[in-house]
């Protein structure tokens, strides 16, 4: 449904070699393009159900509204699909600066707080600029306003009824939670036999690669320090889990080497990943990235 920065679509051929053979409930803390999800639920794989957290409370509020109001969304994407076809690029910031951001605003300054509730026409404006926008990625300036550029589309699918509704089935399959959660707190709850799959915002190869940080608050290395930590927690607890990172340095120097982390059983992986998000195209293409583990 999403295009997500560091979306594992392209990946997924390399992690089901890490599924486990049978497993409890299913944990995805960071869940973005929720990929693994579903790709978990088209094999028929989920038994117990599944906890599904971001940090991201728009993108959450986009799925819960997907899953709740799938037709009126879908007739909202076919408006704006048609206004689209027509404008083009001015369309695409006449919507993002005009209606989404000022709904946006006003929906965030009535919730105090709390959770998002988006409406039919908030949630189809948000996939609206998911799938037009550059790259697929979710940015917010200093001021909390989405920000990102128009992309280069030649024909963009901005409605799929058929996997709206695919997608809203699985999330309203039994046992399947929406939750607005930092990943530590997400997973406190995680027993042993419970699978675990984490795809944290990815530490950048290069001091230019920032585009990971997709929530106001970021996530720097002492955010990557605690997610380490967490892991080691669960492998200790009987859980199976999967990490997906990149071989930035100072991920190599968090697990390679670590007593702590070969003592919990997780093993570090060199896969190859192809990358699609870089300002220069000549960069995009196979690059290494790490899979931990514990999963045999």
């Amino acid at each position: 449904m999403l295009k997500w920065a560091g979306g594992k679509r392209q990946l997924l051929p390399v992690l089901r070699r890490f599924y486990p053979r049978t497993f409890r409930r299913y944990w995805e803390p960071f869940l973005g393009s929720a990929a693994v999800f579903f790709d978990l639920h088209a094999e028929q794989l989920l038994h117990a159900g599944a906890a599904l957290t971001d940090n991201n409370p728009d993108l959450i509020a986009c799925y819960r509204a997907v899953r709740d109001q799938t037709e009126e969304i879908v007739h909202e994407l076919e408006r704006l699909s048609r206004n689209h076809e027509r404008r083009g690029r001015d369309y695409y910031y006449e919507v993002r600066n005009d209606q989404f951001n000022r709904e946006r605003a006003a929906l965030r300054a009535s919730s105090n707080g709390g959770d998002l509730v988006y409406t039919p026409a908030l949630a189809a404006m948000f996939i609206y600029l998911n799938r037009t926008g550059y790259n697929g990625l979710f940015r917010l300036n200093a001021a909390g306003e989405f920000n990102v550029p128009a992309g280069r589309y030649e024909n963009p699918r901005i409605c799929d009824p058929d996997n709206l509704r695919r997608v809203a089935s699985a999330l309203a399959s039994a046992d399947v939670t929406l939750q607005h959660s930092r990943f530590d707190r997400a997973v406190a709850e995680a027993r042993a036999g419970d699978f675990l799959y984490f795809d944290p915002p990815y530490a950048p190869l290069s001091k230019t690669a920032r585009f990971t940080s997709y929530t106001a608050e970021g996530f720097d290395l002492d955010d990557q320090k605690t997610l380490r930590d967490v892991l080691i927690s669960l492998a200790a607890r009987g859980c199976h889990v999967v990490l997906s990172n990149s071989t930035a340095p100072e991920i190599v120097a968090l697990y390679e080497g670590q007593p702590d982390v070969a003592n919990a059983g997780l093993k570090c992986h060199r896969v190859e990943a192809r990358r699609a998000i870089n300002s220069n195209a000549s960069r995009r293409g196979v690059v290494e990235e790490f899979v931990i583990t514990n999963v045999a």
